[in-house]
């Protein structure tokens, strides 16, 4: 996600110049209030916080610029969370769980992040599901949609299953199609975890996990 802003920070400050706005972002500040939206929903937010229109065409001028800009600083410096390829070898190699990815970002910009840390052979493309971009209308989490749409794309139901996510959007989206969420605080600062785990606890997550090396554990007790 830090790479990610960091390369939205610039985009949306160029937007606020334009449209004669004094905010100025850098990558932490949008984290803090937008992780787990996409650059859509974020401007959406945004035009909303600050009271000004974008018009449709400026909007996806603007979301094709991010998703350039963010593939480019992903295939450049992208590392995965320590400890999830272990558990994804694992959950592989039993054959129990289908795995997929669901996010808010554009497919091309998950699949991007998916081969460069060479996760390419846990998840198939076509099971790559994102509110930006596999939907009839783009969206984002917090919306339950794009949840509601990899469920009905896999033949599963959400009683059976389980998602991992570490933004309030994100829990918020896999609460509300009524799967049970993993509330994952690694990404954060140390300084910053007790603060996440209450965030998305109140979210609707049904444990937190610190580590991926928890995993085992806690989903066989889901």
């Amino acid at each position: 996600e830090e790479l990610a802003f960091e390369a939205c920070a610039e985009l949306i400050n160029e937007i606020c110049e334009k449209h004669k706005i004094d905010q100025r972002f850098t990558g932490d500040s949008l984290i803090k209030e937008f992780v787990g939206q996409n650059f859509r929903g974020m401007m959406l937010g945004l035009q909303k916080l600050y009271n000004f229109t974008m018009e449709q065409e400026e909007l996806e001028t603007y979301v094709r610029r991010e998703e350039d800009a963010v593939i480019a600083k992903l295939k450049a410096s992208l590392v995965a969370c320590p400890g999830v390829d272990e558990q994804l070898e694992a959950l592989q190699a039993g054959g129990k769980y289908k795995l997929s990815v669901v996010s808010s970002s554009a497919k091309r910009r998950v699949w991007a992040s998916v081969v460069k840390v060479g996760q390419d052979k846990f998840f198939k493309e076509e099971e790559v599901y994102s509110a930006a971009t596999s939907l009839p209308t783009p969206t984002s989490k917090p919306d339950p949609a794009i949840y509601l749409h990899a469920l009905d794309k896999l033949g599963k139901t959400a009683a059976e299953s389980v998602a991992i996510e570490d933004s309030k959007s994100g829990t918020l989206s896999g609460t509300r199609a009524g799967i049970k969420v993993i509330g994952y605080v690694g990404p954060y600062p140390a300084d910053r975890q007790s603060e996440m785990e209450k965030v998305l606890r109140d979210a609707g997550a049904v444990v937190i996990m610190k580590d991926w090396q928890e995993f085992p554990d806690i989903l066989a007790k889901l």
